[in-house]
């Protein structure tokens, strides 16, 4: 089966909160690194994991009476918004969990959802 890790960053810091991040010691940064290192050369894993920028950078788009409206940011709550994904081949749900439980944003003040895809 194939899974999507979607990958929220909710408070886990991260380089691009350099006040949270640099409260994290240098073994810590290195760890996280690490870790995600790990993750994408996990086999069943394609592509490489994919990290987003800042939520802050978004442009929110919807189609309304077909004209065609943009916002700036995302829509939900900035704790809420997607920090990355990547694509896992596993046999089954448990391992996909697996994988998500290794991922630093899920012990970090993030979560992962872990979502099957549909294969036609």
């Amino acid at each position: 089966m194939k899974f999507v890790l979607l990958i929220h960053q909710g408070d886990a810091p991260t380089p691009y909160t350099a006040e949270k991040w640099e409260r994290l010691s240098e073994d810590e940064q290195k760890a996280v690194y690490t870790a995600y290192q790990a993750i994408n050369e996990t086999p069943g894993v394609t592509p490489a994991g994919v990290q987003l920028q800042a939520p802050e950078t978004a442009t929110t788009v919807r189609v309304e009476d077909g004209k065609t409206l943009t916002t700036d940011g995302p829509f939900v709550a900035v704790k809420e918004a997607l920090g990355g994904w990547l694509t896992f081949e596993a046999a089954d749900l448990d391992a996909a969990i697996d994988l998500a439980a290794r991922i630093p944003a899920a012990r970090m003040g993030g979560a992962v959802e872990v979502r099957p895809v549909v294969e036609y």
